[in-house]
């Protein structure tokens, strides 16, 4: 099932009927604008849901539904490239480098996960001589990648400044002084291929239920596959992919800054369809390394140490992430 315009309100999936949550959409262009009915929207769906539709179609945001595509056509050429090219560098640090597929816990029980990763970072991108794969490394694609990157970082900067502003905050107090452009963060371009898979016969599957480690999370998808489970909600539902639209959550960073009055969202992915490839690009803003806040836990942490121990839990056997603490896989948020 590609991207659509008519929305139903249950798919079927794994043998039963799952619900399609619908989701509020934000217009880019009022943001920039700073429009007072859109900011108050905005802080409406991240305080009560934690997820919405940010939608790029005017010509502010254009380009970067242009950009979407060059990445798309990158990444085809590098996820068709023999293993040992895409693994050249390996998983240079959490958040650059190339995950194959099975790194990861699945999403059903004793299973791995069915994709495969490239991340680039935003600091890494604007050294002399970025770290990564010699196929995508030519002046070309390092431009395609800075530009996904830079536009995906002035979409959700500009979401940030938007919620400060309907918050009413100012000064040093403005969620965009802790992600500045000039301080080292693990902000990072993801892009992922999940393999064909089957629930029922298959052993790699999907993307296991988490929030994100990020302040904000930008997810460009044409298929479907992410499901989201809503606060309050009994269970897991599919977001349906939109034309012209990107799909923003909240993630932990902007949920503890925010006094955890913001919901970070419950997410996972699954074979819709299983004969499909999907492709999903996923740009992660997050706070400042040294930023400091008191997580899930109660704890006074850094943002970077936030980052660290977060993901040396995803990639965990499933065994221990069943012995770790609940608050770092699903950031405090709770399952009804």
């Amino acid at each position: 099932m590609g991207i659509t315009t008519e929305v139903p309100k249950t798919v079927q999936w794994n043998g039963k009927q799952v619900p399609v949550y619908p989701m509020q959409t934000v217009d880019f262009s009022q943001l920039l604008s700073q429009e007072p009915a859109e900011i108050e929207k905005l802080v409406r769906c991240c305080q009560t849901e934690g997820f919405f539709y940010i939608d790029l179609q005017g010509i502010d945001g254009r380009r970067m539904l242009d950009d979407q595509q060059e990445t798309l056509a990158l990444m085809h050429r590098f996820f068709e490239s023999p293993l040992e090219v895409k693994n050249e560098y390996g998983l240079v640090s959490p958040h650059l480098g190339y995950e194959p597929v099975g790194s990861r816990t699945g999403v059903l029980e004793n299973t791995k996960d069915g994709y495969e990763m490239i991340k680039v970072s935003r600091d890494e991108i604007q050294r002399d001589a970025p770290h990564i794969p010699r196929n995508i490394k030519n002046s070309g694609d390092i431009k395609v990648l800075e530009n996904a990157i830079a536009g995906s970082n002035i979409i959700t900067k500009t979401i940030l400044s938007a919620l400060s502003t309907g918050l009413g905050l100012t000064g040093a107090a403005r969620f965009e002084n802790m992600h500045r452009n000039h301080r080292p963060s693990t902000s990072t371009l993801a892009m992922m291929h999940y393999i064909p898979s089957d629930p029922v016969t298959d052993k790699n599957i999907g993307h296991q239920k988490h929030t994100d480690i990020s302040s904000l999370t930008l997810l460009f998808s044409e298929q479907w596959g992410l499901q989201i489970r809503p606060p309050g909600a009994k269970e897991f539902g599919f977001i349906a992919p939109k034309v012209g639209s990107a799909i923003v959550n909240v993630g932990d960073s902007l949920r503890f800054a925010s006094g955890h009055t913001m919901q970070s969202c419950i997410h996972r992915v699954v074979p819709l369809n299983p004969t499909e490839h999907r492709y999903s690009i996923a740009y992660f803003l997050r706070a400042e390394d040294e930023t400091m806040f008191t997580d899930s836990a109660g704890r006074y942490v850094t943002a970077g140490q936030w980052h660290d121990e977060k993901f040396y839990t995803f990639t965990a056997p499933e065994l221990e992430q069943a012995q770790a603490p609940s608050y770092l896989l699903l950031g405090g948020m709770k399952e009804e």
